[in-house]
């Protein structure tokens, strides 16, 4: 495509040269040959079409386009050409009119080739990926940013933000698309794969083609919200036509692929091991081989639109087919155990399931029939086959259901109606007090609304009901209506023999039986033939009401007693004093004297609610036996109950009571105190332990002694009994006393607060021992130690080394802890120190005492022995 140049001389200026004949004649013949040059290259160029139908090929197009159209372009940009035209301008403009039309041709050809070129070279790289990418994933993640990068060429470029040329390159992607996903699923090794794996493709490819379409009207919406004038409005049909085909024709694959599997997952391996024919399941597994058979020798490309019919006749027989064999199978497969729908009883539900599978079938059939082509075919007469042979294992299994149901129902009825209303779970004859365990329970059979439903549905089937069963159905309302009476009035009366503990049961032994007596015709004689039903439960619910209204009355009265025992119990009796003045205790003997006299003062409380019980009973035997003597025999039992009631309320008093003193003995918490004295020869508490122990078994002894207080009952009343007189001048109160001191639990708690006041003052008569080593103070004879030294008559340094000593002791002393605080007790030191203290001054003033007497002594020798030597002198 080079340029033809003249051979004349054009070195001079073109003014000059546009006169010579020659030379402008030469030029235009060389002007003439460019124009037909160029004129052929563009016409050349626009007769072009894209080698292929993907767009890569317009890619290619246009970049051929521009290459040829830059170099011609380049040669007209060179300095010679541009002298040449100027100078053929300069001779005779009129004629480069015409050559200039073809170079204003040209330039806008280059111009938009080099546009086209340079906006499609940006999406190069994800339509090859689109084209020979790995997976069908990266189609997926290819689609979106190939779109965006569209909708950016649209806005840019000059040449392709036209519906001419963006509509028939979109519809180059969307070949390109359908291309890939034809490829991925290739029928040829598709049904050769595991049905997992096939489903999964087919999926893929569906998706692939739906995101493409979803994708590109997200990128309509996004160049419209862009706020370009030029929006997508591009022909649907022309896009996606094929690409929504494709995606119907997936989804028929899929369906295929999942009939398949349902059809395979019903004749599973291990069921031809427990079936009693596994050649029929075989057989059957080949049926279903045959359905899918057509789908695997296709003739035709499905996904072509061209081959739409026989695709759907293909689909249509393959439906028909798995219609009918699936209908048989679920029918085989269910003929025990029938599904049925919500509310169905078990015989009409499994007709109505077996005739909706007939109706189902005779649809399907319908049709088949319709379509001659399809009847006519070999395939056809054997549905046709299969489906009168199942027609008629459904006819004749509806016939077998029916009779039987009707031959069991026919026998079943008279039995039904002789049961009595009421059954018990033991056939005793013993009383209600003594079998508290015995219940009743409704005798009636469901069998019977059985028997009524599925009359009911028998005739909405249209199938002759027995007499029998029309009877009985047309009864359901009254046996509805006595059955939920009988079971509300055996709810009451269980309900109130469970309310009633067994001391109430007995105390209305006589209510009881009477109830008894009336259930137990129930039980005995009425049937469900019985015409007194309706009379019995309204004899029932009277006689339970009025039982319940008394045991209810007395529920009350045993709260108040309850609650009265319940305070009772939650005495407390070991009331402790505070402390005095800061960290002062009280005394041993003051502690405990306290604890008697608020002691004390609790029993007159516990003695007047202990009282108020007995009155509370007697409106028990008011409202039972009708008297109010507090000693009626019916009521013997029932004293007696509360009687335990109350040694069991005294023995948890004094057991928890001693249990709180426990807690108190070993809790480190001082409560009292007691001295340590110096008691020569030794050191002492104060008081003795001795007399500690003393002390806490006596307050052990005075808490249990609070019993004697409560005065027990008479034999079978509840009446206090009146002291005794045993003898003369003695008498007797009966009393819990004697039963609650003699309780192990009791026995125990007092054994063990014993124990720990007797380690804890032991412990403390340890921790004195310490003070054992001042014990020369006291122990040592003091005169007779002071006459040894006055007959020896030491040094000084004796009598200090003696008097450092003491003075050391008594030092020492004033730095020991004046307080032991262990467990309850605490121990005051300081009369002990006190004591040593005294002790060791005393010592100090004794050998001053006698140091002074020894000094004076000599001092007085020495003045008598200088008198004399003067005097000699």
């Amino acid at each position: 495509l080079k340029l033809e140049m003249p051979t004349v001389n054009l070195d001079r200026e073109v003014t000059i040269l546009a006169t010579v004949p020659v030379v402008v004649q030469s030029l235009k013949r060389c002007a003439v040959t460019w124009q037909k040059l160029i004129s052929r290259v563009l016409e050349e160029q626009l007769e072009k079409v894209p080698q292929g139908d993907g767009p890569l090929a317009e890619i290619c197009l246009w970049r051929e386009k521009n290459a040829t159209l830059s170099a011609l372009t380049e040669q007209i940009k060179l300095p010679e050409v541009q002298k040449i035209l100027e100078i053929l301008q300069e001779a005779e403009s009129k004629f480069t009119g015409d050559l200039q039309i073809v170079l204003n041709d040209l330039k806008k050809h280059h111009m938009e080739a080099q546009d086209s070129a340079k906006f499609l070279s940006t999406l190069e790289r994800h339509l090859k990926n689109l084209s020979t990418g790995t997976g069908v994933d990266v189609i997926s993640n290819t689609i979106p940013a190939l779109l965006n990068a569209l909708r950016l060429v649209w806005i840019m470029s000059r040449c392709y933000n036209k519906d001419e040329r963006m509509v028939p390159f979109l519809e180059r992607i969307s070949w390109e698309i359908s291309e890939r996903v034809r490829r991925v699923v290739d029928l040829q090794t598709l049904f050769q794969q595991d049905i997992a794996a096939a489903k999964k493709r087919i999926t893929e490819a569906k998706n692939t083609l739906e995101h493409w379409k979803k994708c590109y009207f997200t990128t309509c919406i996004q160049v419209e919200e862009s706020g370009s004038k030029r929006y997508w409005k591009f022909d649907v049909k022309r896009l996606f036509e094929k690409t929504d085909y494709m995606v119907s024709i997936c989804q028929d694959l899929y369906d295929i692929f999942q009939v398949t599997e349902e059809l395979y997952n019903i004749f599973i391996p291990e069921l031809t091991t427990v079936t009693e024919n596994p050649k029929a399941i075989e057989k059957l597994w080949r049926e279903v081989n045959v359905i899918i058979s057509p789908m695997e020798d296709l003739t035709f490309d499905p996904f072509s639109m061209e081959t739409a019919h026989d695709w759907a006749f293909v689909m249509e027989e393959f439906r028909e087919d798995v219609t009918v064999e699936i209908v048989k199978q679920i029918f085989v497969q269910n003929l025990k155990d029938p599904p049925r729908y919500k509310n169905h009883p078990p015989v009409a539900g499994a007709i109505s399931w077996s005739r909706s599978l007939s109706q189902r079938i005779h649809h399907t059939i319908t049709r088949f029939q319709e379509e001659e082509e399809l009847l006519a075919s070999e395939r056809g007469k054997e549905v046709k086959q299969i489906y009168l042979q199942v027609v008629k294992k459904m006819e004749e299994y509806e016939h077998q259901k029916y009779h039987q149901w009707r031959e069991r129902t026919e026998q079943m009825i008279p039995l039904l109606l002789k049961d009595t209303l009421l059954s018990v779970t033991s056939a005793t004859e013993e009383p209600v007090t003594t079998k508290k365990s015995v219940c009743f329970t409704l005798n009636f059979s469901p069998e019977i609304l059985d028997i009524i439903i599925e009359a009911k549905y028998m005739e909405q089937l249209g199938l002759p009901v027995p007499e029998m069963a029309r009877y009985v159905a047309l009864q359901e309302d009254k046996y509805l209506r006595y059955t939920s009476k009988l079971k509300a009035m055996l709810d009451r009366y269980h309900k109130l023999m469970k309310m009633m503990n067994e001391a109430e049961t007995k105390l209305l032994d006589h209510y009881v039986q009477e109830l008894w007596r009336i259930l137990k015709s129930g039980h005995k004689r009425l049937t469900w033939k019985s015409v007194g039903i309706g009379e019995f439960i309204l004899q029932c619910t009277q006689t339970i009401g009025k039982l319940e209204l008394l045991v209810q009355q007395i529920h009350n009265i045993s709260e108040d007693i309850s609650s009265k025992l319940q305070s009772i119990e939650s005495t407390n009796l070991f009331k402790f004093p505070h402390s005095k003045n800061g960290d002062k205790r009280p005394g041993a003997k003051e502690f405990f004297d306290y604890v008697k006299c608020e002691q004390a003062k609790e029993v007159e409380q516990l003695v007047r609610k202990y009282s108020a019980i007995p009155q509370l009973l007697i409106e028990v035997e008011r409202r039972v036996a009708s008297t109010n003597s507090g000693k009626s025999p019916k009521l013997a039992s029932y004293y007696a109950y509360w009687e335990n009631r109350i040694y069991q309320v005294l023995t948890q008093l004094i057991v928890k009571n001693l249990q709180t003193f426990n807690a108190t003995v070993v809790a480190n918490v001082p409560l009292l105190e007691i001295e340590a004295v110096l008691s020569v020869p030794g050191i002492i508490l104060q008081p003795t332990a001795s007399e500690m122990e003393k002390m806490t078994v006596q307050s052990i002894q005075d808490c249990v002694e609070v019993t004697k207080h409560f005065v027990r009952w008479m034999h079978g009343t509840c009446i206090e009994c009146p002291p005794q007189h045993v003898k003369a001048d003695e008498v007797v109160t009966f009393s819990f006393y004697s039963d609650v001191s003699q309780s192990p639990l009791v026995i125990e708690q007092a054994v063990l607060i014993t124990q720990n006041v007797h380690k804890l003052l032991a412990s403390l008569s340890k921790y004195l021992n310490q003070w054992e080593r001042y014990d020369l103070l006291w122990k040592s004879d003091k005169a007779a130690v002071l006459d040894r030294l006055a007959a020896e008559k030491p040094a000084c340094v004796i009598f200090d080394e003696q008097m450092q000593l003491y003075m050391k002791i008594a030092q020492e002393v004033t730095q020991q802890p004046l307080i032991k605080d262990e467990q309850f007790i605490r121990l005051q030191l300081a009369p002990l120190a006190s004591a040593v203290q005294e002790n060791a001054k005393s010592w100090v003033m004794s050998l001053g005492k006698l140091l002074n007497e020894l000094v004076r002594e000599e001092f007085f020798s020495l003045r008598d022995e200088i008198q004399v030597g003067v005097f000699s002198l």
